[in-house]
């Protein structure tokens, strides 16, 4: 995997960390570290989307750093956040993670 794609798969884990931030935030006496940790990852997933798009096209960047952190937050709301887990969620889930890996492959 070249520099532009590790930029974006780092760009996509720090995309998880923001809405996790925010549910962090509605916590009591949370909301500090909370919008805190939304505000640095926000900034972060956005500056390694930025490096990523320098080697890879911007729809297929945009694409992708989306996906990861759809399917991350999914993966996240159901492991620390009780989420619902049902077959349609988990499908829908799973087309998102098809198209980002066909995307990864088409380019």
């Amino acid at each position: 995997m070249n520099a532009a794609w590790t930029c974006l798969v780092i760009a996509g884990l720090f995309e998880i960390g923001w809405p996790v931030g925010l549910k962090l935030a509605q916590a009591p006496g949370r909301l500090i570290p909370g919008v805190a940790l939304a505000v640095g990852c926000m900034a972060l997933s956005g500056w390694f989307l930025w490096m990523a798009q320098k080697g890879i096209p911007m729809g297929t960047a945009y694409a992708v750093w989306t996906g990861i952190g759809a399917a991350g937050t999914f993966v996240v709301g159901i492991a620390a956040y009780g989420d619902a887990v049902g077959v349609a969620r988990l499908a829908g889930v799973g087309l998102i993670i098809a198209g980002v890996a066909t995307l990864k492959l088409a380019h």
